[in-house]
């Protein structure tokens, strides 16, 4: 079978486990949403704040609320995949004529379209309270958060299977996820931190793609420099994180 058919078999059978308990994908817009009602307009004071970045309060709070949505969404979608494993129905999915590149990217691909769901949702709460972005750099944002949630949902699947555990997967993902969101500027821009704090986090790859989006929502080109190393940076996590969650699941195989 091609790996489109393989994808798309997965798909289907994970979106509609999805659809059957949409309470996951309501609980999962709930507390951006709340970051965007309670904590944003305690930031309107700032924005004349050296370091704070031109633009409105939303302007740079949006962008790294999606991207820690992305985050968020896709960090603990593991845990499905444990139970899978334990209840035999993963074995029974390799016992069928699918790849392992199908049974992730299906799996990644239902990932994404929630996100996408939950993203648009979240803007739509943003547009209702003021904040304005052009419709070109809308659509390379939403460009790289797929690539965010492609790559965030495969590590998870992947450290899933290593873990086996839901107890153990839970601590590694949070010990994983906690430092990279705060190295990363999703709730203030890091030129706000003291220099060796800044200096920290631009070894995070992930600071890089937020400072591109928040460039996209204030009109800079897809091809600046700032856009285009976050891009960069967003495309290469996604890829190995993929090989990765590929290569646990050859690695697991019984």
């Amino acid at each position: 079978m091609s790996l489109a058919h393989d994808v798309s078999t997965i798909f289907r059978r994970s979106m509609r486990a999805t659809l059957r308990n949409p309470v996951i994908v309501i609980v999962g817009i709930m507390q951006p949403f709340l970051y965007l009602f309670l904590f944003a307009p305690l930031l309107t004071r700032f924005t004349a704040t050296p370091g704070f970045g031109r633009g409105t309060a939303l302007q740079v709070f949006v962008p790294g609320l999606l991207v820690q949505q992305a985050l968020i969404s896709c960090s603990f979608v593991g845990f499905a995949i444990i139970g899978e494993a334990r209840a035999g129905v993963l074995d029974r999915m390799r016992a069928a004529p699918i790849s392992e590149l199908g049974v992730l990217l299906g799996r990644i691909l239902r990932d994404v379209v929630v996100l996408v769901v939950q993203a648009v949702l979240l803007l739509a709460g943003a547009y209702a309270m003021g904040m304005r972005a052009s419709l070109t750099g809308l659509l390379a944002v939403f460009v790289v958060l797929v690539l965010v949630a492609a790559g965030t949902a495969s590590l998870s699947y992947g450290l899933a299977l290593r873990a086996g555990a839901e107890d153990v997967f839970g601590r590694l993902i949070n010990m994983l996820m906690l430092p990279v969101m705060l190295l990363s500027g999703v709730l203030l821009p890091m030129t706000l931190a003291p220099g060796w704090l800044a200096g920290v986090a631009r070894v995070n790859p992930l600071s890089h793609v937020v400072a591109a989006v928040r460039a996209l929502f204030l009109g800079s080109s897809v091809v600046s420099g700032t856009v285009a190393v976050g891009f960069a940076l967003a495309v290469a996590v996604a890829a190995v994180s993929v090989g990765y969650g590929v290569r646990t699941l050859l690695d697991t195989r019984r």
